[in-house]
């Protein structure tokens, strides 16, 4: 460094040393000393992105390209909670986002919520087969439609392409739950619908902004003229600007992405790291056996699932066949939701850290009865199935395969507000135990993986306050390996409120597996002013005035393996 002369630029590719540091000057680069000792970097050429990667995979690149794109999903991730405006995206992250090829196949998500990520696609792929040639640069659809690759209608999924000049190179997304969209309850997580019109506000293949246009006027329409309209549109006005400018930022990032590599290259692997997902899936496969499981509901439902194993394709078979028919109350899971619990568990199974992405699914056949409550038809409800049958079925299939046991088997779905305040939250419980390890306490499992807003947050913006929160120790099954615990929260209410319930485990505990315990049973009621209790059912819902008290203790997971005496 003490040896370069201002007027002696250095030219890539060099290193640069002083007794402190060292500055890599990469190839089309130079660095040139100043008067007053400063090193400045300039580019002075631009590498032909074809001849410095290609498209071939390599191994050392796709690590890379798996990085830069679970990059790029968190930084729209990042931009979408500071820009939010809901407590429920801003605060508890119930939000996610991703990348999807030019024929919607997803590519990379950030580690976000996985029954968003997992059903995704199904929206992108609705947007890209409902609009034949109509989309174009500017664009941006929003979607809420459990029949098109929606989960349930509070998760509002925003969709930009990606355009080089007039063709479509890819796709970006970001679901976020909005914390009211209407329905015959505050907060849009009704215990009781019966069908999805009592839910909120259904929005089908909508263009939201039209050549950079957003059409604001025409959101606002949709959102207070619905037979059960959006207590809060302003507040969902202000999310959806927030997921726009989410995908906008990952828009950016992906074109900065082509400008250093090259479309062919980037394209390239976005298809290699899809197939080096597909091969790590079918390496799990290939250790597998075939299982089977029937799981119940507290509704007296039942999933029931058998997997055969093709050992020599390396394929599975995954079958649903003899689960309970669609339902009359709300705990259908729309046929995405499925497929994303799924995908879900086969990636939890591959060791390697890889993007949980389409590539997941090509070895796996998925059968599902039509007209089942996992394959309900419209306009059947559905906020639970999304939130409640979509954990059972991640249990169902752990169960099967006889890895791991029931983790709390509920998002213990807890919404409370009236015309000024809107509130969801999930509480978190305890996690299942498997071969090697204890199952973790108060944690949120399998298809969620939000957080609980900050009780001095909460309290500051609603009228409620938090009594008490802490681990229900004892709660998780005993085994060898231990269940892990839930929680007991209480919280107090300083005005009147609407408050539903909408949960599982509250009669049938989470299982044990082979010869493990059960984990306990989750339970909730409320403490009137006067000292009156009320019980509550797993799916409920009432009227709470100044100072009324709800408790509630969340399911444990449940334990594995027989030898009770070893889990100390």
């Amino acid at each position: 460094r003490e040896a370069l002369m201002p007027s002696s630029p250095i030219t890539g590719p060099a290193i640069i040393c002083d007794p402190f540091s060292a500055t890599i000057v990469e190839a089309g680069w130079s660095a040139q000393a100043t008067g007053d000792g400063s090193l400045v970097l300039k580019r002075i050429t631009h590498l032909p992105p074809r001849y410095a990667i290609g498209t071939s995979c390599d191994p050392v690149m796709l690590e890379v390209f798996n990085n830069l794109f679970m990059s790029i999903a968190e930084q729209m991730g990042h931009t979408l909670q500071l820009t939010a405006a809901s407590v429920n995206i801003k605060e508890r992250r119930d939000f996610s986002c991703a990348l999807f090829d030019e024929r919607g196949n997803l590519v990379a998500n950030a580690p976000h919520m996985p029954v968003h990520l997992g059903s995704m696609s199904e929206s992108v792929r609705a947007v890209i087969r409902n609009n034949p040639a109509q989309i174009r640069p500017g664009d941006v659809y929003v979607l809420n439609d459990p029949y098109n690759g929606g989960t349930h209608l509070p998760d509002i999924t925003v969709i930009t392409p990606v355009f080089e000049k007039d063709k479509i190179l890819f796709f970006i997304g970001s679901r976020g739950h909005h914390a009211d969209i209407g329905g015959i309850t505050p907060g849009s997580m009704p215990s009781n619908s019966r069908s999805l019109e009592e839910e909120g506000v259904l929005l089908k293949n909508l263009k939201l902004v039209s050549g950079g246009y957003f059409d604001e006027e025409g959101i606002r329409s949709l959102l207070t003229e619905a037979p059960y309209p959006a207590r809060n549109p302003d507040q969902n006005i202000g999310d959806l600007r927030a997921q726009i400018a989410a995908n906008q930022k990952g828009l950016h990032e992906l074109k900065k992405m082509v400008s250093t590599f090259g479309i062919e290259t980037v394209r390239a692997y976005m298809q290699h790291v899809q197939e080096n997902a597909e091969e790590a899936v079918r390496r799990v496969i290939g250790v597998l056996k075939h299982g089977s499981f029937s799981y119940l509901l507290d509704n007296g439902s039942v999933i029931k699932v058998q997997i055969t194993i093709d050992k020599k394709k390396r394929k599975a078979l995954i079958d649903f066949a003899g689960t309970s028919p669609q339902q009359t109350n709300n705990f259908n899971a729309p046929k995405s939701v499925t497929r994303a619990a799924v995908l879900y568990v086969f990636r939890c199974l591959v060791d390697d850290d890889i993007p949980l992405n389409e590539g997941c699914l090509k070895p796996i056949e998925i059968r599902i009865p039509a007209g089942s409550m996992l394959a309900p038809v419209y306009p059947a409800a559905v906020v639970a199935g999304n939130v409640e049958t979509s954990q059972a079925v991640c249990d169902a299939l752990f169960g099967a395969l006889g890895v791991m046991a029931a983790a709390q088997g509920t998002m213990n779905n807890l919404t409370f507000g009236n015309s000024n305040y809107q509130y969801y939250e999930t509480l978190c419980g305890g996690a299942g135990a498997g071969q090697g390890f204890n199952g973790a306490s108060a944690v949120h499992t399998h298809m969620t993986n939000s957080r609980l807003t900050d009780p001095e947050v909460l309290e500051l913006r609603f009228p409620v306050r938090i009594n008490h929160f802490e681990i229900n120790l004892g709660s998780g099954g005993l085994g060898r390996y231990k269940g892990g615990d839930g929680v007991r929260r209480e919280i107090q209410f300083l005005e009147p409120m609407s408050l539903s319930i909408l949960s599982n485990r509250r009669e049938v505990p989470p299982f044990g597996l082979l010869g493990g315990r059960s984990g306990a049973l989750g339970l909730h009621w409320i403490e009137r002013q006067d000292r009156t209790v009320i019980p509550l059912s797993g799916a409920d819902r009432i009227e709470l005035g100044r100072g009324d008290l709800f408790v509630v203790e969340t399911p444990g997971g449940g334990g594995f393996g027989g030898d009770i005496s070893l889990a100390k």
